[in-house]
C-alpha cells in the first residue's frame, strides 16, 4: 500500500462508528501528549490544542470525500488527524522533523495533505475562509460535485473576510460548506462579551445561505448534519453553514491558562464531553463491549507512544529545506 493508499485508508475507515470512537480517542490523546512535549522543550514556538471538539472533526471528516477540499485554522491537528494524517505526520510538523506532514518546515499551525484535501492550515483568524470560497469557485467552475469546506471559530465571524466570503458564495451559489466551531471563546475573550448574538448561524441566514445551529459533543449529530448540508450543495443547492456549539478544554495557546473561565464551566462541559457521551452510547448499542472499549483506549496509547519516538529519532529540517516547494515546476515544458 502506497502512502497515499494508506491516508485515503484511514479517511475511509471512518465509514464505520467504531472507527470514529478510535479516531476521537486519537486525536485527543495525541493533542494531550502535545502539551506534555511541550513542557519538555520538544515543542518550538507555540500550539493550540482542541481538547473537547474532537467530535466536530471527525464528523466533518466521516461526512465528506477526499476529493473535497478543507481549510481550517492553527487549532487544526484534530482536523488533520480526522481527515486521515497520520500521528507523525501531525506529531513530525508540530515537533520540526522531516517526517512531518511538510518536512518539520510548517509547524504546529501549517499542516497540509493534498491527498486528503486538507489545504494549508491558516494561522490568521479566518483566513482559510476566503481561500475555500476560492476552491469552491473552482470546483463549481470544473463541473462535477466536489466541494469546498471552510472550519473556522466563533471568533473569526466577527472579522471582513467572514462576511465577504459568505456574501460571494451566496451570490455566486458556490459549493461550500462554512463549518464554524463555536466553542464560546475567541482566543482569550468569551463569546458574549464580544459578539450580539448567541447563535452565529444567524449569519449565515442574513446572506440568504440556509443555516442550523447543531450540537457539536455529539458525533452522531455532526455527521447528519453535515451529511444532510453537503448532499443539498452537491445537488447544486449553494452554500450551507453550520454553526456546532462545542468547548475547548484548553486555554487558547499552551501558554494561556484559561483564568478568564467562569468557575464551574468546564465542569458542566465535561459532563457532555463526546468522547464519553459516544462511548456511552455505543456500549449501550451493543456495538461494543467493555472489553473492546479498553483494547481500544490501549491501542490508541501505544499508537501515539510509538510515533513519540518514532518522531524523536527523525531528523530535523537542515537550512535549504526553507527553500524548497517555494516555485512550482514549469509544467509546459
Amino acid at each position: 500500500m502506497t502512502a497515499t493508499e494508506a491516508l485515503l485508508d484511514r479517511r475511509g475507515g471512518l465509514r464505520d462508528r467504531v472507527a470514529r470512537l478510535e479516531r476521537m480517542l486519537e486525536i485527543r490523546a495525541l493533542e494531550d501528549r502535545v502539551q506534555a512535549l511541550f513542557s519538555e522543550g520538544l515543542v518550538h514556538g507555540t500550539t493550540h490544542t482542541a481538547q473537547g471538539q474532537e467530535a466536530v472533526a471527525v464528523g466533518v471528516a466521516a461526512a465528506t470525500r477526499p476529493t473535497d477540499v478543507v481549510t481550517c485554522t492553527y487549532r487544526g491537528h484534530a482536523v488533520a488527524l480526522a481527515l486521515g494524517l497520520t500521528v507523525e505526520d501531525v506529531l513530525g510538523e508540530i515537533m520540526g522533523r522531516t517526517i512531518g506532514s511538510v518536512g518539520g518546515v510548517g509547524g504546529s499551525m501549517h499542516l497540509c495533505e493534498p491527498d486528503v484535501g486538507l489545504l494549508p492550515t491558516f494561522a490568521i483568524v479566518g483566513a482559510g475562509i476566503p481561500v475555500a470560497v476560492g476552491a469552491g469557485l473552482s470546483a463549481q467552475l470544473r463541473g462535477g460535485d466536489d466541494i469546498a469546506v471552510a472550519v473556522f471559530g466563533d471568533g473569526a465571524t466577527n472579522i471582513g473576510a467572514f462576511h465577504e466570503g459568505l456574501n460571494l458564495a451566496a451570490i455566486w451559489q458556490l459549493p461550500v460548506l462554512f463549518v464554524c466551531e463555536h466553542n464560546v471563546y475567541g482566543e482569550y475573550s468569551r463569546f458574549d462579551l464580544t459578539t450580539p448574538v448567541a447563535d452565529v448561524s444567524v449569519r449565515g441566514a442574513s446572506y440568504a445561505i440556509p443555516s442550523a445551529t447543531v450540537d457539536g459533543q455529539d458525533v452522531d449529530v455532526v455527521v447528519a448534519a453535515v451529511e444532510e448540508a453537503v448532499t443539498a450543495i452537491r445537488a447544486g443547492g449553494g452554500p450551507r453553514f453550520l454553526e456546532f456549539k462545542t468547548y475547548r478544554y484548553a486555554g487558547h495557546s499552551r501558554s494561556d491558562t484559561a483564568p478568564y473561565r467562569p468557575e464551574g464551566e468546564m465542569e458542566l462541559w465535561r459532563e457532555r464531553d463526546p468522547i464519553d457521551r459516544f462511548t456511552e452510547r455505543l456500549l449501550s448499542e451493543d456495538a461494543l463491549d467493555a472489553a473492546a472499549a479498553d483494547a481500544m483506549a490501549a491501542r490508541v496509547a501505544a499508537r501515539v507512544d510509538e510515533a513519540v519516538e518514532t518522531v524523536k529519532a527523525s531528523p530535523v529540517p537542515d537550512a535549504e529545506a526553507m527553500f524548497r516547494h517555494v516555485y512550482a515546476p514549469n509544467r509546459s515544458r
